[in-house]
């Protein structure tokens, strides 16, 4: 069975490079793929299974980061902040069916309009969804990902950013911050949802589904 590592990195906030990754999803995308091998490839992220979302708490920002392997740490820049990582595999293998979960992931919900209906209506190719449409969304992607939901709450987030100097590309993905409790009804397939990560975006922040036990009271 493959180890699923959690790392969780707190920025110093007198940290000028901290500060700037934490500010723009393609400097924190470049950070974290300098933890890893640089040998892979253009599809290294996908390969090693790396997703990672920011968190805001009252304290300050921090990064979770999940990966199929483990990161160097030694790798951050110097003073950049504390960080520690741990196995998730006692937790996937706990997973069972109908217990029931509490679920975090910020994601990018979208929709692609079909050709004739982009052309008729002049719509972009990718349509970001908000409100109830894409609470919708994120109830299709958790069935179909072996969780039920029971309750969700939906809170839009800033779109994760930034420019892509060498390409001269921005990046502008649209967030929405889903979390609430459900049961799971395929552990299997939903162990495979949390390492493979869910929707688009999951190079700048958006994917990764966090799972905690949650009493049935």
């Amino acid at each position: 069975m493959t180890t699923i590592w959690l790392t969780r990195i707190i920025p110093n906030p007198h940290n000028r490079q901290a500060s700037r990754d934490f500010r723009n999803a393609v400097d924190l995308h470049y950070r974290v793929m300098k933890l890893f091998p640089d040998n892979l490839g253009d599809q290294a992220r996908k390969q090693l299974g790396i997703l990672f979302r920011a968190e805001e708490t009252p304290q300050g920002p921090y990064l979770l980061l999940q990966s199929r392997t483990q990161p160097d740490l030694n790798l951050l820049p110097p003073d950049y902040g504390t960080a520690d990582t741990r196995t998730l595999n006692p937790l996937l293998d706990a997973l069972r069916p109908g217990l029931p979960v509490r679920y975090r992931i910020d994601a990018n919900a979208v929709r692609k309009p079909r050709k004739t209906t982009q052309k008729l209506y002049n719509l972009k190719p990718v349509t970001a969804l908000t409100g109830p449409a894409a609470v919708e969304w994120w109830q299709r992607q958790a069935e179909q990902s072996g969780l039920k939901i029971d309750t969700v709450h939906a809170t839009r987030l800033a779109a994760a950013s930034g420019l892509k100097a060498q390409e001269k590309q921005r990046i502008h993905n649209a967030r929405t911050r889903f979390e609430g409790n459900a049961l799971i009804s395929d552990p299997e397939l939903l162990r495979r949802r949390v390492e493979e990560g869910i929707g688009r975006g999951k190079a700048y922040g958006c994917g990764l589904l966090s799972l905690a036990p949650a009493s049935t009271t």
